[in-house]
This record gives structure tokens, sequence and C-alpha cells, in this order.
């Protein structure tokens, strides 16, 4: 159906994107469903809209939740996800069915937005990462050469570099007594610079300082609100049990003692109280909630079953959506303009079994298309990273030239569409399985082909489904 793309693209600001340019770059990916572009590139054009306006104006528009309605593997997870991987927002996908109602056993409502805090803090941390690797690993390369020059440690403490020396007046004295062997030092850590900078010094063993990692436990904390998972780390619960700063010694290659110090500089140069601050900023205003599966807790109380707590869930879910304050471990966030979109096949049940409260808030639903022979091979072909494209590159790298014909793509969309329309419906997911099925020979033959040049025409495909697409019986278990 989508596919993720490795490409690093150099996209327009944000606030300079249109409606129109959001929805060009969603077609990059996602083939049709032009209704639920449209609707996801306003709601986030009227974000941008809404940062332009007065605080006090601002603080008063709520984004407009949206609902999608359609089968599966038409493409409404990957429309999600791709504008928030446009916005740089933070984005989180949960299910709607693997919460339940407070009370009873299960994950609350709640979590979704801790969670979403994390992936937040992960995207700044990430950034703020980039921002100071420079520096992080110029301090590194230095607390190595202090490492392979032990000579060079002493002399440190006394005189950094040789410039801060010359800079000193009082030390002209010293510098015509020790100069020569200064200089000589000097030199000497210069070479190693160079030599641990090709490469040459990886193989030597070093002694290096390691702090103690006490990884953290899952624990189950049961409050008057029901059951809450949360990640403590035993150092912070009991924090005068092992003393601050615990390290020990280890001796490891000098690549392996350059990634781990570099890891350390970069640690001590992020402020993680301004990386928090700054996520529950971005989460509270640019975060996007893609709640799958809502509806599998559509329906009314019956009573008695699975069903007892389904209202119930949609009853929790309502003050999240509408808005209110949740605690994290780095701080409250208000949840008032967080973007929800919600989606499901509605096969069984309907939009109008979702309770009222919870109808009234995804003002905007989107009804998505299901997929045609036309779109099966738009989806074959025109994604940046297609299908066709995927198994081309990986059958690549056994030497193997794989080359479809038109009209094998078609028979490939045809048989798509027939097994979709005689049996379960799963949409551009169907592609995968008929993918493998016409390409499992290649696959496994392919280190020992002498024919390292395969053509797929249309012929081959028929050859190779048209038995199984012909018994429906056996199409159920193999497409």
């Amino acid at each position: 159906m989508i596919y993720l793309s490795s490409e690093v693209e150099t996209l327009p600001k944000l606030d300079e994107l249109t409606p129109r340019q959001i929805v060009e770059e969603l077609d990059k990916y996602v083939v049709g469903q032009t209704a639920a572009k449209r609707a996801v590139a306003i709601a986030l054009r009227n974000r941008i809209r809404r940062q332009k306006l007065p605080p006090d104006l601002a603080q008063d528009i709520i984004p407009k939740n949206i609902l999608m309605i359609g089968p599966t593997g038409v493409g409404k997870t990957e429309i999600a996800r791709r504008l928030a991987r446009l916005s740089n927002s933070p984005f989180l996908k949960v299910e709607a069915s693997k919460f339940t109602e407070v009370g009873y056993v299960g994950r609350d409502v709640e979590s979704m937005i801790r969670d979403l805090v994390d992936v937040a803090v992960d995207m700044v941390r990430a950034e703020k990462m980039q921002e100071v690797a420079d520096k992080a690993e110029q301090n590194a390369e230095e607390r190595l050469l202090d490492l392979l020059l032990p000579s060079g440690r002493k002399r440190k403490t006394r005189r950094q570099t040789l410039s801060d020396f010359l800079e000193d007046e009082e030390s002209e004295p010293t510098l015509l007594e020790e100069g020569t062997d200064f200089e000589q030092l000097q030199r000497t850590r210069e070479k190693l610079r160079q030599l641990l900078r090709e490469g040459k010094l990886n193989n030597r063993i070093v002694e290096i300082e390691v702090r103690e990692r006490f990884f953290p436990g899952r624990f189950e904390i049961i409050t008057s609100q029901g059951v809450e998972e949360m990640d403590i780390a035993i150092q912070e619960l009991i924090p005068g049990l092992f003393g601050p700063g615990r390290t020990k010694k280890r001796k490891m290659r000098v690549d392996e003692a350059m990634e781990y110090l570099i890891q350390e500089e970069e640690q001590k140069l992020i402020d993680m109280e301004q990386v928090a601050r700054i996520a529950l900023e971005r989460v509270e205003q640019s975060g996007i909630i893609f709640l799958d599966e809502i509806d599998k807790i559509a329906g009314r109380e019956s009573g008695h079953g699975p069903d007892v707590s389904r209202e119930g869930v949609q009853r929790d879910l309502l003050p999240i959506i509408e808005g209110t304050t949740v605690s994290t471990r780095y701080g409250t966030v208000r949840t008032d303009h967080i973007l929800f979109i919600a989606a499901g096949a509605f096969h069984v049940t309907k939009p109008s079994d979702l309770i009222p409260e919870l109808q009234g808030r995804f003002p905007i639903r989107v009804e998505l298309d299901p997929l045609t022979v036309e779109d099966f091979k738009r989806i074959l072909t025109e994604p940046k990273n297609s299908l066709i494209k995927q198994y081309t590159a990986l059958l690549a790298t056994e030497g193997v030239t794989l080359e479809f014909t038109p009209d094998a793509i078609d028979a490939i969309a045809q048989f798509a569409y027939a097994v979709n329309e005689q049996t379960e419906n799963i949409g551009a997911r169907r592609l995968h399985t008929i993918m493998e099925k016409v390409l499992e020979d290649i696959s496994f033959e392919a280190p020992d082909l002498k024919e390292k040049h395969q053509r797929i025409d249309a012929e081959y495909v028929r050859r190779k489904l048209i038995g199984i697409v012909q018994n429906q019986d056996l199409s159920r278990y193999i497409l």
C-alpha cells in the first residue's frame, strides 16, 4: 500500500505549505483518497493559521478532529503518519481496542498521552544530539587522546594546550626551561590524533571508567483511577542506595571507547529539563494521535460479555479528546489542541453506534474508497518506494535484475482485485501476498541463478497464480 522512504527530502517550511502542496506531498506515498488528503491538509493548515493569531483568540480555537471510514488497506494510517512527518509533529498510533474502562484490568486511555510525550521527548533529544554532535565528538576525541597518551595527563592538569600556555605571561620562564619537551608532547598528540581519525588505532585496547547503568523495570501501579504501567529506574527510586556517579573500569577497543565517550559527552551537553519543556509544548501545540480500530469499541451496553467496557472506553475518551490535563513523568499536558484522527472499517458497526458525545468530538467525517484495479496498478509503480521498486532493489543485492512488463503489472493488479472480491477485502495489503507468491521461486534460487536477468510478464504471473485463484478454498489460505 504505502511504503516508508529512506531518502532525505528537502521540504518547504511548514508555514509555507499550502493545503494544495500538502496534498501533493501525500500523493507521493498514498494513491487516491483525495477527500481524506484534503481533510488532513486543511486540519494542518488551520494549525499554522492558529499560530499566527493573538494568544487570547488562539486558545479558543480547537482542532477539528477527523473520523476516517473505510476498509482496511486503503491508506488511512499512512495518510496520518505522513502528515505527522510532514509537519515534524509528535505522532502516535494506538488501537482503541487495547484500552479498557476504568476498573478493568488493562491500559487506561490517559496512557496514550504519556506515550505521545515519550515520543516527543525522543524527537527533541534527537534534534539536540544533532546540534551537539560535533562538540561531543571533539570532547570525546580529547578524552581518548588523554588515555592513549598517559604522559600528557599530568601536563594537562597544569597546561591544557600549548596556546593556553603561551597566553599565560607568568609561564615564560617555565616555557624556556621545558619548552622543547612540551612541544614534543604536542607533536606526539597530534600524530596520535591523525592515526585515531584514520582508524589505525581501532584495535588497541584502552581502559576507561564507565558509569554503571541501572536498567528500568516495569511496574504496574494500582491507583484510584485504574492500573497504570510505569517505567521506574531503581536508582531513581532509592538514590541513596547506590551512591552518586558510581563508576567501574572497563577495557574496550579504541573504536568502541570512542563511541561510548561520544554518547557520554552528548548526555553532558544536552539539558534534559529544556528537552522536556520543549517536548511538552510540542505535544500540546502540534501533537497528533491516530486512534485506529475505533469501530471495535462502537456499540451500546449489552450488560454482559466483552461489550461491558466498550461504552466505558468511549466515555473515558471524551475528556481526553475534549481537553483535559494529564500528568506525565515530564510534567502536565493539556490535550485541548492535540489533533485526533480516528479510523475504522465499520463493517459490523456504523459511526452512529458510537455514543452521541463521542460522535460530536469528530466533526469531520471522510469516507475512503475501496481500491480498484487501476488503483492497484498505480500502487505497484507510483509511490516512491513501491513494491516493484522494493523487490527489484532486494534482488539486485544478489546480482539479479528484475524486469516487470506492463502486462505483468496489469495481471498482478487484476489478480489482487479478484482475490479481494472473492475473499476478504484487505485492500493494498493483498499485493504483498500476491508479489511474494509470484517471486517465490526467483527469491529462493537467486544466489544460484545463472541467468541474472529475469523478465516477469503476464504469462509468468498467470502460471504462478491461476491455480490458486481459481480454487477459492485454497486462495483463502495462500493468498
